[in-house]
């Protein structure tokens, strides 16, 4: 496979967990400040159809990230609050580093976002490197 090929095979399979990624998350964070995760309420924050956040909440389900039952709360397995606060730390890095550069709060809140999800291990790591050189 070229590198070009690996490139973009590499982009397309961070598009499939990032979904997963942002899910759990939000999860968590629900869980933590309202005791339970609905449906409903993940739809409305990532303005969806509650259709559509039921389909990918059955994704994360099969996936093994979440449990659920009919018309109840979503809960994160072990799996899915380790891939949460996995992903929670990547966002952290990544917005700390670009605030040390410079780029205003709400910029650098949304960059990092995006970019958490594509970041490789390796940038990730020097990026926390940096940070502890400039703290």
């Amino acid at each position: 496979m070229s590198v070009k090929n690996r490139k973009f095979t590499k982009v397309r399979n961070d598009h499939v967990h990032e979904k997963a990624e942002d899910y759990v998350e939000m999860i968590q964070e629900l869980v933590n400040e309202q005791g339970e995760a609905r449906v409903t309420v993940l739809a409305k924050h990532f303005g969806v159809t509650p259709v559509t956040a039921h389909k990918i909440v059955a994704r994360l389900q099969r996936e093994k990230l979440v449990t659920s039952k009919p018309y109840r709360s979503v809960f994160l397995t072990e799996h899915g609050k380790r891939l949460a606060k996995q992903s929670r730390e990547r966002h952290h890095i990544v917005y700390t580093f670009l605030r040390k550069l410079g780029v205003p709060e709400p910029i650098a809140n949304t960059d990092a976002e995006g970019m958490e999800h594509h970041v490789s291990p390796e940038t990730l790591s020097k990026m926390k490197a940096f940070l502890k050189t400039k703290i």
